[in-house]
């Protein structure tokens, strides 16, 4: 979008962050709080709807020979599936709504966000960074749960010279407890990055005229290349949730 120059004359030019502007739409003060209702809450209001009708128009026939429809409903239900059976086992389907609903919110999240004039909540880490430290906290308090003080133990590797134990001791709880902040920020910075290039890359487009058809032709590349990487996040975020269901449940990563 067009902005004021920093000269000050009015001069237009492109500024590829506006378009992760937060803008208050209906103004709501609780006290000290500040809690009024945002494009980014209005975004994520749009995601959880448009999940829901998928779900219900893909599962309201339940036909022999699914539609297309159906069929993308049934292929997100057994990929789910399967990456919580392989990661966690069995026992981790009980989980299985939970880590079907949070890779359906970032998947859409994702995707809906590479509409054009849309907001991609995603690229901001509050609210990725209130996911993560959401799943840290719940895969905390299962673990302690399941195992009671035992699940301290997940801190020690098996196997480690009791010498070495006041040392590495710290440095597993420090990298525990940077899960929630390399969780968030992997997926914030990635659509961060690739919505930021793509403004980038739309802007010499059109300041460029007829010699605009090179970026145009690697812009189309590298919005396909988004896409993938929109997928790819939820995955990740997905599967790395199960990884630490499973060591909460199981205590295997050592």
């Amino acid at each position: 979008m067009a902005s004021e120059g920093a000269d000050g004359h009015g001069s237009k030019g492109i500024d590829p962050m506006h378009q992760f502007e937060v803008k208050s739409l209906v103004d709501i003060q609780l006290g000290p709080v500040d809690a009024s209702f945002t494009n980014a809450s209005l975004w994520m209001v749009i995601v959880v709807v448009t999940i829901c009708a998928f779900m219900l128009l893909s599962t309201s026939r339940r036909a022999l020979i699914p539609s297309r429809l159906q069929s993308l409903a049934e292929m997100s239900y057994e990929f789910i599936a399967n990456m919580v059976r392989d990661n966690v086992g069995k026992d981790g389907m009980g989980y299985f709504p939970f880590i079907f609903s949070l890779f359906m919110f970032v998947l859409f999240a994702n995707m809906l966000g590479m509409i054009p004039w849309s907001f991609t909540v995603t690229s901001h880490i509050i609210v990725t960074f209130a996911m993560a430290l959401f799943i840290f906290i719940g895969v905390t308090l299962l673990g302690f749960i399941k195992h009671g003080l035992g699940f301290i133990g997940f801190f020690v590797p098996s196997g480690l010279p009791v010498a070495l134990v006041p040392v590495l001791f710290p440095i597993e709880v420090i990298s525990y407890l940077t899960r929630p902040i390399s969780l968030s920020v992997r997926l914030f910075a990635n659509m961060l990055a690739g919505h930021t290039m793509l403004k980038v890359f739309a802007s010499f487009v059109g300041l460029m005229g007829i010699w605009g058809v090179a970026p145009l032709v690697f812009m189309v590349g590298l919005t396909g290349l988004e896409f993938l990487v929109a997928f790819l996040q939820a995955y990740v975020f997905a599967i790395l949730t199960c990884i630490y269901l499973n060591d909460a449940l199981h205590m295997h990563s050592h």
